[in-house]
């Protein structure tokens, strides 16, 4: 079964302005919860041309019933964005592809495939450069997942962009992306958290590709309008 997952990301900047938002997603959700804490390292990947060599060595460390996911992605998707991500207590590789004109790595709507391998980070990260890809970033945050319903919202402390919601909703129907863009885009406004235009978040993304190594595992960060 495919999964798409329709992200919004909003920038807080400060810790006060990401206390806020936490405040008023119990007042006007009282329903929501918080699903999970802890922190992330994400390596971000240039794919090579040629993604024979990927989906071999990709299939052979994940689960036999992952693979016909991994083709829909690597196959439907019209960008690709390979990561390896190491949680509190798990080594996951990520690939999502854009299903629209934005960026797969920032974009609003996209098919998403994520599964546990039983690797380390290092030996994962291994395994994709020898299959042709190169690093482009590696990213630390410290995250905060809230969910009400089917409606998650992330709050991450990014190393780099400092505070950082992403309000997401995942969905099967590839016809119901837009509704639930509207949806998410809905419940920002009622908790005045604007939408981060997609070209200050390319440029965001940009800046810190090219000066990860200052900011990776730091609380440095920069601003940039």
């Amino acid at each position: 079964m495919k999964t798409y997952e329709v992200e919004i990301k909003s920038l807080l900047g400060s810790k006060e302005k990401a206390d806020k938002l936490k405040g008023d997603l119990k007042k006007k959700y009282p329903d929501t919860e918080l699903v999970s804490h802890g922190k992330q390292l994400n390596h971000y990947f240039n794919t090579p041309h040629d993604l024979g060599l990927l989906i071999k060595n990709t299939e052979k460390i994940i689960p036999a019933e992952k693979r016909e996911s991994l083709d829909q992605v690597l196959n439907h998707g019209q960008k690709i964005s390979l990561r390896s991500r190491e949680t509190d207590s798990s080594v996951l590789l990520v690939i999502k592809g854009s299903m629209s004109g934005d960026t797969s790595a920032n974009g609003v709507k996209r098919i998403e495939f994520e599964t546990k391998v039983n690797l380390k980070l290092d030996e994962l990260d291994q395994v994709l450069l020898d299959s042709g890809c190169t690093y482009q970033a590696k990213w630390s945050r410290e995250r905060e997942e809230y969910a009400s319903g089917d409606i998650h919202v992330c709050i991450d402390k990014n190393a780099g962009y400092g505070y950082l919601a992403e309000f997401e909703k995942m969905v099967t129907d590839e016809n119901r992306l837009d509704k639930a863009k509207d949806e998410l885009l809905s419940i920002m406004e009622q908790l005045e958290s604007p939408e981060l235009p997609q070209d200050r978040l390319e440029r965001m993304f940009a800046h810190y590709n090219a000066h990860w190594a200052e900011y990776y595992g730091t609380d440095k960060t920069f601003l940039m309008e």
